[in-house]
């Protein structure tokens, strides 16, 4: 009777870490079968006979776009670690936003580019250079158990974590003001959706701005950042969602966002289509929420499944929506590759 209790954890561990070790070959055949998904239906001769003429100038312009919005990101991202205590200046950070983005579009590493990015901002001093250097190279080549870390690491992923939110919050509402605008194209209730995203996002928004400003909530808000070694993380919490900066911060989110839909719609300029600003402002920030989930390298092969089925319904053509989507994602690879340099230059 006791062997069973015994066998069972382990064959569990067995799976999981046979899993572990599968999971990003599992990863690169999705994105090539949705890849191949949305490009089979393409009928190539037909395309290339239709002599699109290609202008490489709004390609030019979506790299500049998407520049941008990883400039704008790294500067949020680094006032926020400025705020607790943090060294460093802004340069560096954006420089480290450029290499955590980079890492995310598939480099291989044992952490994504948000964890790259919260270990290594904990040994910059307040030159911008890196201090022990050893022990980054250990933290980074092993899994990072924020249990037991260090409180200034937890600190510093707690940051990365307010700034993945800032994001996640400028991505909604800039969802849902598409589906008030444009939301009638997808269903009858599409505007209805637009109006409860929105109003959700900004009723949280009160609710979080509220806890922060009675002194009672907040004290109970920072007991349990205290339970969680993370005294100091109420400046950036407070940045992020006090009133009133929580409505610069919506619209500096907002406004990030709108640099990756003017890229993508640059990219659809390129060859010679068009797609209402409602229709990507709602696809993009649905595909955004899609790429949550780590079912494909970088979005490749979802971002063309997806983008091409939703502006199908604004009439766009989905062959031209795929080689936009194709040339979004290779302009993205391009535009953070500054990153490399941070990398390169840290080996």
């Amino acid at each position: 009777m006791s062997s069973l209790p015994q066998s069972t954890p382990k064959a569990q561990s067995g799976w999981k870490s046979l899993l572990k070790r599968a999971w990003p070959t599992i990863r690169i055949l999705l994105s090539i079968a949705l890849l191949w998904k949305a490009t089979s239906g393409i009928d190539w001769h037909t395309l290339l006979d239709s002599e699109i003429k290609m202008q490489p100038a709004w390609l030019i312009a979506a790299g500049v776009a998407i520049c941008c919005a990883f400039i704008c990101g790294g500067l949020r991202w680094g006032f926020l670690m400025r705020s607790v205590g943090f060294q460093g200046g802004f340069k560096t950070y954006i420089a480290l936003y450029f290499a955590g983005g980079l890492i995310n579009q598939g480099l291989p590493s044992t952490l994504g580019g948000d964890s790259y990015r919260a270990i290594t901002a904990t040994h910059l001093n307040s030159t911008g250079n890196l201090t022990e250097t050893q022990e980054l190279d250990k933290e980074l080549h092993h899994s990072v158990d924020l249990e037991h870390a260090p409180a200034k690491l937890r600190l510093s992923f707690a940051m990365v974590l307010v700034d993945r939110f800032l994001g996640l919050a400028g991505n909604n509402l800039l969802g849902g003001l598409g589906l008030i605008l444009g939301g009638a194209t997808l269903a009858a209730w599409g505007q209805d959706l637009g109006y409860a995203v929105v109003a959700v996002m900004v009723l949280a928004g009160l609710i979080i701005a509220l806890v922060l400003a009675w002194a009672p909530t907040r004290q109970l808000l920072q007991n349990l950042l205290d339970r969680l070694r993370m005294n100091n993380a109420m400046p950036g919490i407070r940045l992020a969602f006090s009133w009133p900066m929580n409505i610069a911060q919506a619209l500096f989110a907002i406004a990030i966002h709108g640099f990756i839909i003017l890229a993508f719609g640059c990219c659809l300029r390129a060859y010679g289509a068009e797609a209402p600003i409602s229709s990507l402002m709602i696809g993009l920030p649905a595909l955004s929420l899609l790429l949550m989930l780590p079912i494909s390298i970088s979005g490749w092969g979802l971002r063309e499944a997806t983008l091409s089925s939703v502006l199908a319904l604004w009439g766009v053509n989905p062959s031209l929506t795929v080689l936009a989507s194709i040339s979004y994602g290779a302009i993205t690879v391009i535009s953070v590759l500054p990153g490399a340099y941070f990398l390169l230059k840290r080996k």
